[in-house]
């Protein structure tokens, strides 16, 4: 299966800014590009690209005041299947578990494991059976709890918040489930990236870059999405980290106007792809 992702956001800057992109995909995603990138500004600046502490692939730039677009375009292959399901992998003791995934244990922004989201979490599943089983009760509860509705979107809401306030979009799911599987010593990432209607009738609201979560049972991570709560198609990764402060496709230091904003994330045939190549 072909996948042609990408995006188009258009600023106004009264001011010469600087800028921190997040718009190309993940690195582990290179070996299924079949269409390489194109990140572009517009007018053009000089980009620098570097890897964040947790491995994005990132570009920084000082953009002119003023219209300034940003944009990327690539075609992607995937194997066209659901997300990977393993009801039997299991939960790693704390002490068992690598270096590298403690952080993710932690409290950051938006996910307050040091609140009473704690006792709630162990509330809630300490009868489930750890590993996969729990994880999924959790996105289960996440996913009956919350109300999805983009009116009630809020760039500073914490997974507390959300708890109490019972909705929100894609980003505040992913929070609460991460903050509740943290609670319960289960390693938990944010992931964002591009998410298609493949599979599954088409939305009723226009294109948005996605949020799900990754969580470390038996030794690797494991893709969760609370706010579906059913395996998908096409998920194509391009960031991950501690919550959604870690991921932002944008960051502007400086004063601006967001003008205009487009994801697209359609199947495309082998054809198509070649005539664009």
């Amino acid at each position: 299966m072909l996948i042609q992702v990408g995006c188009e956001i258009a600023f106004i800057f009264p001011e010469p800014t600087a800028v921190i992109l997040m718009l190309s995909l993940h690195p582990v995603r290179a070996p299924t590009i079949r269409r390489y990138e194109h990140l572009q500004v517009d007018p053009p600046v000089p980009l620098s690209e570097y890897f964040d502490t947790n491995g994005n692939h990132c570009a920084r730039a000082v953009v002119p005041a003023g219209r300034v677009v940003f944009s990327n375009d690539a075609i992607v292959e995937d194997c066209g299947l659901p997300d990977l399901q393993v009801w039997d992998a299991p939960q790693v003791n704390v002490q068992d578990l690598p270096q590298e995934v403690l952080l993710f244990l932690l409290a950051s922004r938006y996910c307050e494991v040091d609140s009473e989201l704690k006792d709630i979490a162990w509330s809630l599943f300490a009868q489930t059976p750890p590993g996969w089983p729990r994880v999924q009760a959790v996105c289960d509860f996440v996913h009956r709890h919350i109300r999805f509705d983009y009116m009630q979107a809020r760039a500073n809401r914490t997974a507390h918040e959300v708890y109490h306030e019972r909705a929100g979009v894609c980003r505040d799911y992913m929070h609460l489930a991460i903050t509740f599987c943290r609670c319960l010593n289960m390693p938990a990432r944010y992931c964002t990236g591009y998410l298609g209607d493949i599979g599954v009738p088409l939305a009723p609201y226009p294109m948005d870059f996605s949020a799900w979560f990754e969580v470390f049972l038996g030794g690797q991570w494991y893709t969760f999405d609370a706010r579906n709560n059913v395996p998908r198609i096409g998920r194509v990764l391009m960031a991950r980290g501690r919550d959604a402060a870690d991921v932002a496709m944008t960051t502007t230091f400086g004063m601006n106007q967001l003008q205009s904003f487009k994801v697209w994330t359609d199947e495309v045939t082998a054809n198509s792809a070649s005539s664009w190549s």
